[in-house]
């Protein structure tokens, strides 16, 4: 006699029981093994190295040399300095007159005016290098001072040359004369004031 199965498909009881069973068998199992193993968890230390750029300062700074001269004699080293600017600036500018003549950049009367200017400015820079002058007891002061007041004189005279030279009918060989002896007279007198101040300083 057959028996009579109610449900027709058994297989959707078992299987549920039989997920069920898997679930709970892995979660004991790892319950277990975290709780009974020691495990030994490693931990990759990152170094991160920093590097620095080391800045090299260059030191650049003057070094001023300090001198054990007399005061008046200092005095005179700084008198004659201004005077050597005072020297290189009148160079400049009778350089210039001469060009802007040359160039035909100014009128005759412009030129004539301002080379008359020069001898004015050369007749005052005259003044200014004969006085006060070094002290009297520096004999080498002296004597070197004795040719500065020398070359000063030939300057101004050759400002008057340029001038004469200007006015002049020939075609301009009487100024270019005047104003070579002034460039020479002028490298001179500025070469001689170094020359006296290179002495004192390194002595």
């Amino acid at each position: 006699m057959e028996t009579f199965n109610p449900d027709p498909k058994p297989g959707r009881i078992v299987l549920p029981l039989v997920l069920i069973g898997m679930i709970a068998t892995t979660y004991t199992f790892i319950n277990r093994v975290a709780t009974n193993n020691d495990l030994e968890v490693i931990v990759e230390e990152i170094v991160e190295e920093n590097i620095s750029e080391e800045t090299v300062i260059e030191d650049t700074s003057t070094t001023t040399i300090t001198t054990t001269l007399p005061d008046s004699y200092v005095a005179y080293l700084e008198e004659i300095s201004a005077e050597k600017i005072q020297a290189t600036e009148l160079g400049k500018d009778v350089l210039e007159a001469n060009d802007n003549w040359d160039n035909q950049t100014v009128t005759y009367q412009e030129a004539k005016d301002e080379f008359r200017a020069f001898i004015a400015t050369a007749e005052q820079f005259v003044s200014t290098v004969s006085e006060p002058g070094p002290p009297n007891e520096f004999a080498n002061l002296v004597s070197a001072h004795d040719e500065l007041k020398t070359l000063v004189n030939l300057i101004y005279e050759d400002t008057v040359e340029l001038l004469a030279g200007l006015e002049s009918s020939d075609t301009g060989e009487q100024r270019a004369n005047a104003l070579n002896s002034f460039n020479i007279n002028l490298d001179q007198f500025i070469n001689k004031i170094e020359e006296i101040v290179a002495s004192a300083t390194s002595s």
